[in-house]
């Protein structure tokens, strides 16, 4: 199951709204398929690894992170090519949330006469497949944020400079993570002051949706986020109609909410219902305070620097309202800390279990 595991990583390019899912079929203690997904339309994992195995499928046993589907789509069920395949032995890590699967899948194989287990290597396949399965849970995307502060956890000096507080290193590794999210968040005076580009400058990488808030529509049409060709820009009623017709003219999506502020929540929901369920949002402060105070962030990654910039009227990482008691702040837990470049990066879930 872990090597199926890894196998369902390998796509560069991340399925959403697909899951990552991996597929290895085991016959007489000799692997002889592999199989993963590399998105809508594309093979499942379990099709391409009986195509592997062929005649030696019979009898097998496969290995597999997720319960293989059971229902028509743009692909045929998996349960159906398993059954003629003739495997006798189905393990999965853990159940698709999808309501046209849901157990389904494994009760049509045992109807079968297919043995079928579930739950092994669940807990890492559930990782896996965190964004998939909140948006199967809840209709909402998962949403990460990324920060790259100092020290003493500023973003910027107190005269406004931030380039730049991470070296190249810790930069190059979070064009990376931009490259495994399907949206990269800013609000509009990052777009106004940094210009930033927003994608992972990589050409192996599909470039990743820039959504930017924009309430009144300042978002020029010479902007980067605009240019780059896949940019939505939410704003209110606010804005006017003729800046909108202008950033639609010149490529933009323009998406308007009514009310004074665009609603955070209704905008994720929006962009899952478009197949959007990986976003990362990168900044500002004040946007990234939004989304912490709304307790729609799931996910942290924090890029931190050896420098110390000091001073009260510097940036901090996140703003908003924030919390009156430290009991009540949100924490980082299932931490990982790795070097990147001169300082570290520091990822985990982000927990809203009230401590005492």
């Amino acid at each position: 199951m872990r090597l199926a595991l890894g196998l369902a990583r390998r796509p560069q390019v991340p399925p959403y709204p697909n899951p990552w899912v991996g597929c290895v079929i085991v016959r007489g203690g000799r692997i002889v398929g592999r199989g993963w997904h590399r998105g809508p339309g594309t093979l499942h994992a379990e099709a391409m690894a009986l195509e592997e195995a062929g005649a030696l499928a019979r009898g097998a046993t496969v290995y597999v992170t997720l319960e293989p589907c059971c229902h028509h789509g743009r692909t045929p069920p998996c349960t159906d090519a398993l059954i003629r395949a003739g495997v006798t032995r189905v393990v999965y890590a853990v159940r698709d949330p999808n309501p046209v699967v849901s157990g389904r899948g494994a009760r049509i194989l045992r109807r079968r006469g297919i043995e079928v287990v579930h739950g092994v290597c669940a807990r890492e396949a559930r990782a896996l497949n965190e964004a998939y399965l909140k948006f199967r849970a809840t209709g909402m995307p998962l949403v990460s944020i990324k920060v790259a502060a100092s020290l003493d956890g500023k973003t910027a000096t107190r005269a406004g400079y931030s380039k730049w507080i991470t070296d190249a290193e810790a930069r190059r590794r979070g064009r990376r993570l931009r490259a495994r999210h399907q949206a990269v968040f800013v609000g509009i005076t990052t777009v106004l002051t940094d210009d930033p580009h927003l994608g992972p400058r990589s050409r192996a990488a599909k470039e990743p949706w820039r959504v930017v808030l924009d309430s009144r529509l300042r978002t020029t049409v010479s902007s980067r986020v605009v240019r780059s060709g896949r940019c939505i820009i939410a704003c209110t009623a606010a804005a006017g109609p003729s800046r909108q017709r202008r950033l639609e003219d010149s490529g933009a999506r323009v998406w308007r909410f009514p009310g004074k502020r665009v609603p955070l929540r209704g905008l994720l929901r929006r962009l899952a219902a478009e197949g959007i369920i990986s976003v990362l949002v990168e900044g500002g402060s004040e946007v990234l305070g939004s989304f912490m105070d709304a307790g729609l962030a799931d996910r942290a990654y924090w890029f931190l620097s050896p420098k110390i910039l000091g001073s009260q009227k510097a940036q901090s990482a996140i703003g908003g309202r924030g919390v009156g008691r430290p009991s009540s702040a949100a924490s980082v837990v299932d931490m990982r800390i790795e070097k990147a470049g001169s300082g570290f990066l520091l990822s985990g879930r982000i927990s809203r279990t009230l401590t005492h």
